[in-house]
């Protein structure tokens, strides 16, 4: 095997400049791959943060019934207490208890129905950008306070401004009429239309006294410090809410499955691009051998009439080609990383971002996710095109006449 493998590699060399050439193709592939990878799960990454961030957290935890069927009744009891404990037993600040009804709202001129929320003023912003995002007024400071906080549009819709106030008009959880003057303290604006349009926020505790909820709420909004932890926490969650009757906790997929399907949709058209990439790479690769094959044809021909099996030259022409594809893997892989680590430091910008950034409370850089998975898995599978483009010229071995083949110039 080691003489087969030397002379695989000094074959290689040849002809310098076609195998430099070949190599040289499959590092700038496996190079481009490592970077547009790398930035493609980055962004995607940032994408899932942002959208989770601005309102559903990474995890919930809810009644069973509530995320297909979001009724007022489909509550949980003592969410407050529940809340609490939950940050004591995750050491995590990052928990806030909510609930939600839907109301009609009026002013003065018009009326709109709307989804109001019920926050924890104090915890909310570790859950949610929207407190941050506020373009008039304040966010809620006290639990109890009569005052509201509302989405830019459905301000506009409504024609009130800072310090006007509105009617609430609902139902209350045990079938009751829900009526309430609330006072305008906050207008925010966070980009996403629906968000601006239809939702609006009031304390925890008010909530609950105008919708009849006693201690009950809807949802327990979790963030997790690192998003591939997300599984580990929702088990931990659901480990501890065990012994607690019709509650379960719920991942961002389950909560947000529309966010999947748009990376899902995002991916395959890129590996459409990255495919048509490595066929390029894997046809550079057949047309190489192929001519090392044709070029050799009366040496192999001359080794085949010494007694030399067809089958141990195939393996000799994939064993080249398995060297020049590691060569270029092991070049692609190096050369990616270092300019992916280097934009994963320090950020990958373009111009329009900041100001895109500071309107909608995002990063305003681009950060490529560095992990095994980024690195390796575009160049493994050039390399195994590459493997696989060599089959053909192998092949030929098998049906290569020796004294046809001697007589070839």
């Amino acid at each position: 095997m080691n003489i087969i493998l030397q002379l695989a590699w000094r074959n290689l060399w040849r002809h310098k400049r076609r195998t430099w050439l070949t190599v040289g193709a499959m590092v700038f592939s496996n190079t481009l791959l490592v970077f547009l990878i790398s930035l493609q799960l980055g962004t995607y990454q940032m994408m899932i943060e942002n959208t989770l961030n601005a309102f559903s957290g990474h995890i919930q935890v809810q009644h069973p019934t509530y995320n297909e069927d979001a009724k007022i009744r489909y509550s949980i009891p003592n969410i407050i207490q529940l809340a609490e404990q939950l940050r004591d037993e995750l050491s995590s600040e990052a928990v806030s208890a909510r609930a939600a009804a839907f109301a009609l709202a009026s002013s003065a001129q018009r009326s709109y129905g709307m989804q109001v929320l019920g926050v924890q003023p104090q915890y909310e912003p570790q859950v949610s950008t929207l407190p941050g995002l506020l373009q008039e007024g304040r966010y809620l400071q006290d639990s109890h306070a009569e005052e509201i906080v509302l989405g830019k549009v459905l301000a506009r819709n409504l024609k009130v401004k800072i310090g006007d106030e509105i009617t609430l008009l609902g139902s209350g959880r045990d079938g009751s009429f829900a009526a309430a003057i609330v006072s305008v303290v906050g207008i925010f604006d966070s980009g996403i239309i629906d968000l601006d349009r239809n939702i609006a926020a009031m304390p925890l505790g008010y909530f609950q006294q105008l919708f009849s909820m006693g201690t009950h709420g809807h949802n327990i909004v979790v963030n997790v410090p690192d998003l591939f932890a997300v599984k580990q926490w929702q088990q931990r969650i659901n480990e501890y809410i065990t012994g607690k009757p019709n509650l379960i906790a719920r991942d961002w997929i389950n909560l947000q499955p529309g966010l999947m399907q748009a990376i899902q949709a995002d991916m395959s058209s890129a590996w459409f691009m990255y495919g048509i990439l490595i066929i390029l790479v894997a046809f550079s690769v057949l047309n190489t051998q192929l001519m090392s094959v044709l070029e050799r044809t009366r040496e192999f021909g001359i080794t085949m009439a010494l007694g030399l099996k067809p089958g141990r030259l195939s393996r000799l022409i994939l064993l080249e080609t398995g060297l020049m594809a590691l060569l270029g893997l092991l070049l692609g892989c190096f050369i990616g990383f270092l300019i992916t680590f280097y934009f994963n430091r320090y950020g990958f910008y373009y111009p329009g971002m900041e100001e895109m950034a500071d309107k909608f409370n995002l990063p305003d850089r681009m950060y490529p996710s560095v992990s095994f998975i980024s690195i390796l898995i575009g160049p493994v599978i050039v390399y195994i095109f590459s493997l696989l483009a060599a089959v053909y010229p192998a092949m030929r071995l098998h049906f290569l006449k020796p004294v046809q083949a001697m007589r070839v110039a």
